[in-house]
């Protein structure tokens, strides 16, 4: 089977104006560079169930994208905001009816002599990085995964979170040094 090559920005922007149109191939393309990202992203947020947020995500992204304008990495944006509404709306309903849930007592091994914050996460497996980043404080989690796991801009990552771009850049890098150190 041959390697599948990525679109680039201009590719995957041109993917979304045709998706809106209802070019099953366009959207198809879109959802298999941006779905993977986003179910790291909630995975973090609402651990076991992200699949199921992601299908909820997905079913009102599909449905609102005709209105959406914009760009690729706008859409990415766009469509981050919608799946971070579902989980906090999960989570919202979970904590209204409580269940019996397992504690995570099974932490992360702690990685070997890693010592930057590039290289550490380069050497984790993505589950176990996502373990790593799911114990970070809210907000640095989630500007860890805006960023990072996501690739979106600060000011991008800031209209999701409702925060000033500075300050997500802040909560990211704070992040990546507080990993940085566990990993150490």
């Amino acid at each position: 089977m041959a390697q599948r090559t990525l679109p680039d920005e201009t590719a995957l922007s041109a993917a979304v104006r045709c998706a809106q149109r209802g070019d099953e191939e366009a959207f198809r393309t879109v959802y298999q560079d941006l779905h993977p990202r986003l179910l790291r992203y909630l995975r973090v947020l609402v651990s076991d169930d992200s699949e199921d947020v992601a299908s909820e995500a997905w079913l009102q992204i599909v449905r609102d994208m005709p209105s959406f304008k914009g760009e690729y990495d706008g859409f990415r944006g766009w469509a981050t905001t919608i799946a971070r509404n579902r989980a906090l709306d999960h989570v919202r309903r979970r904590q209204r009816r409580p269940q019996a849930e397992t504690p995570l007592d099974e932490l992360a091994e702690r990685a070997s002599d890693e010592d930057t914050e590039g290289s550490a996460l380069d050497g984790i497996g993505t589950e176990r990085a996502l373990n790593l980043i799911r114990r970070l404080p809210q907000d640095q989690a989630e500007a860890v995964l805006l960023r990072v796991v996501l690739g979106l801009d600060a000011k991008t990552a800031g209209q999701v979170l409702g925060k000033r771009a500075g300050a997500v850049r802040t909560a990211a890098y704070r992040g990546l040094k507080k990993l940085a150190t566990e990993i150490e």
